[in-house]
């Protein structure tokens, strides 16, 4: 019986005829399942309104108060998984047709029953159940991930708007602390503790005679003269100088400055402005 081996089976029968019960029972005693009686549709309904679940019913069709199609469709409306089966002497094909499609019945087997053909439609019936059941549960399980791909995509999209947000109001920050660093009089020049350079200014840049160019990413070593190279030496030593060089002829004052930020940030700064502004 598949997934639903370890389940135990629980087969309701339901005739009004204790003769066609027993009968039930003793077909059933060498399988492995639990026959549930009882002689009314209505004690039937109590039985599935229990606890305990139901496979299969196993009704007859002519019963007094409330006959099969009546009990049936009562059954469908609460345990609609359950697997309904009409058992009849009953052979109005119309009303056979009325019970398969108002109580969406399984199969209708004929009184008197072959009792092998009857073990096998039940057979087939549980392997029914189980393989619905089953495919009822990796369903839903589907239908969980899919709902938690869908939270993890919208908690993603939401992160990656924060982000975007967040580099945008960085790069306005960004772009707002270099205008007024080139709007500033003075050159400011940044030199990391490898010694690159990651910082000037446009007044750095007209001073460097290069004020359409850039320095960023050189080495300071190689481009600074040997005068402001040697001023920056002493500014990592002594964390501050101030000193007056010769830059491309012109006579500088400059003011460096050794800095260590809470953040991890290390580096110098250089402030330089003509000698004697």
């Amino acid at each position: 019986m598949g997934d639903g081996a370890s389940e135990a089976v629980r087969i309701l029968c339901v005739d009004d005829e204790p003769n066609v019960l027993k009968s039930l029972r003793r077909l059933f005693i060498e399988c492995d399942y639990e026959i549930i009686t009882a002689e009314s549709g209505a004690a039937g309904l109590e039985i599935i309104e229990g606890d305990e679940p139901v496979q299969i019913v196993i009704s007859d069709y002519r019963m007094p108060q409330m006959n099969g199609v009546d009990f049936l469709k009562a059954v469908r409306e609460k345990r609609p998984e359950v697997i309904r089966i009409v058992l009849s002497g009953f052979a109005d094909t119309s009303a056979m047709v009325e019970a398969i499609n108002e109580g969406k019945i399984y199969k209708f087997i004929p009184k008197p029953w072959n009792d092998d053909e009857l073990k096998i439609e039940i057979s087939k019936a549980l392997e029914y159940f189980f393989t619905t059941q089953k495919n009822i549960r990796l369903t839903e399980a589907l239908e969980e991930k899919n709902t938690e791909l869908v939270e993890i995509n919208n908690s993603l999209e939401r992160l990656v708007r924060e982000r975007t947000a967040d580099l945008v109001m960085q790069n306005r920050i960004l772009t707002a602390s270099q205008n007024i660093l080139d709007s500033l009089p003075v050159g400011v020049v940044g030199v990391d503790p490898e010694g690159l350079i990651v910082q000037c200014n446009r007044k750095g840049l007209e001073m460097f005679s290069m004020p359409d160019g850039n320095i960023l990413g050189l080495d300071r070593q190689e481009y600074f003269s040997e005068g402001l190279n040697t001023l920056i030496d002493s500014v990592t030593e002594l964390g501050s100088v101030d000193d007056l060089i010769s830059v491309n002829g012109n006579a500088l004052s400059v003011m460096g400055r050794r800095i260590s930020c809470d953040n991890g940030q290390e580096g110098i700064i250089l402030v330089l402005q003509a000698a004697g502004a």
